[in-house]
């Protein structure tokens, strides 16, 4: 079972990841796009990820704009699955 980590490490790790910010026991970034076939796009990219990696957020998804949120429940927070599965998202942005 993954681990939780602790905050200065969380802190540490956000650094990494532009945008993306510590909300409770999650890590989530807002993503805007400019309509919505771009915006189920990315969602469905996600999905496939998500079904890759055993590992799904929570998405909240508008016409133009999707809500990634990721924690690990069974550890009660942030872990390093969710990281990793964040700077998937990243990648996305950038390919």
């Amino acid at each position: 079972m993954a681990s939780k980590l602790q905050p200065p490490e969380l802190a540490r790790r956000l650094k990494g990841l532009s945008g993306w910010e510590s909300a409770g026991e999650e890590i989530r970034k807002t993503y805007s796009f400019r309509n919505y076939y771009e915006t189920m796009a990315f969602v469905n990219a996600i999905a496939w990820l998500a079904h890759q990696a055993d590992h799904h957020p929570d998405l909240e998804v508008g016409y133009n704009r999707c809500t990634v949120r990721y924690s690990t429940h069974s550890a009660g927070g942030v872990t390093e699955k969710d990281f990793d599965c964040a700077g998937q998202v990243e990648a996305l942005i950038k390919a």
